[in-house]
């Protein structure tokens, strides 16, 4: 295991943390569980029929000891969900709606963490991102102070650890928005021990061009300061100002950012997509990710190519999100 992922170990072990699977008879999903549990990092709650779950896992010679397993049309504090999902909806759903609803096992997932009967959500290898944030929006919502939910990874490649934000989830950010991201990212990067120091990039340095987009990465930086205004934090850069020292020097002499940045935002999702995966592929970076921020309780998103030790890894970051 990568030392990213020790100190993340030995962050939530002992602290009895809840995770829930609600893709229960995932074989990728089970085998990941079945680590978690005999490691003793965390109990996973797998949901699904007991029955079904147990064959499968008897089929791949995986002993899930140390998971927990809920059936939602079997649950004995269905009732209390039902309740909460009404009042969270505030109008949106009847009782006899919720109680259809909350068989969905993304949906049963949610509110299961909503209650503080799990303390975070990893699903996705099944499902599309859409059936995954869906929920996590309308019952556990974002946190006081942020508009939107947003999807970050963190790139490893020995041992650099960098942060590239958003990829995964808000297409033609605004002004606001991208501050918001900033802000959220820098969180996200202390987590994993990284002193933030954040670029917000663009395709020109210090107003060497001018047009709408590039306008709305310097109203970011202005917002992201006036809020943070104790954050290491600058922009608008083209990447290699950014990064490289030398380059920073002449395009962007008195920054606070001197080619050092190690969180970069990216002005939309086309170009945090496409960057990453450049990195991944051509740089040989390690893509872990997408972790949602900006909720008020982790829920993140497995991709549906995911195989057994990304589900292992989402969860150790998962669990670390919830202390």
């Amino acid at each position: 295991m990568s030392d990213l992922f020790q100190t993340l170990t030995d962050k939530i072990k002992a602290k009895e943390l809840k995770i829930v699977f609600p893709e229960g008879l995932d074989e990728r999903i089970l085998t990941a569980a079945s680590r978690l549990a005999k490691d003793e990092i965390l109990t996973p709650i797998l949901v699904g029929n007991p029955e079904e779950i147990q064959s499968k896992a008897k089929e791949l010679n995986v002993i899930l000891e140390g998971c927990e397993i809920y059936h939602p049309a079997q649950y004995d504090r269905m009732d209390e969900l039902v309740q909460a999902f009404v009042e969270r909806r505030k109008g949106k759903a009847t009782e006899d709606d919720a109680r259809k609803i909350l068989l969905d096992e993304n949906y049963f997932g949610t509110m299961l963490v909503y209650k503080g009967l799990a303390h975070g959500l990893v699903s996705g290898a099944a499902h599309s991102t859409a059936d995954t944030v869906r929920p996590a929006l309308q019952i556990i919502k974002t946190k006081e102070g942020v508009r939107k939910t947003s999807g970050v990874f963190i790139m490893v490649r020995g041992d650099e650890k960098y942060v590239f934000a958003d990829c995964a989830i808000n297409i033609s950010p605004d002004s606001q928005d991208l501050a918001e991201i900033a802000l959220e990212s820098a969180k996200t990067a202390e987590m994993f021990n990284i002193d933030p120091k954040v670029a917000m990039l663009s395709f020109s340095t210090n107003g060497s061009a001018k047009s709408p987009e590039t306008e709305k990465v310097t109203d970011a930086v202005e917002i992201a300061k006036e809020r943070a205004p104790y954050l290491t934090l600058d922009g608008e850069f083209q990447f290699d100002a950014a990064f490289v020292p030398s380059v920073a020097a002449k395009k962007a002499p008195d920054s606070v950012i001197k080619g050092d940045a190690n969180v970069f935002v990216f002005p939309s999702l086309e170009a945090g997509n496409i960057g990453y995966k450049i990195a991944q592929r051509l740089g040989n970076f390690e893509a872990v990710g997408p972790i949602l921020q900006g909720l008020n309780a982790p829920v993140n998103d497995l991709s549906r190519g995911c195989n057994e030790e990304d589900v292992y890894k989402l969860a150790l970051i998962t669990a670390a999100q919830a202390i």
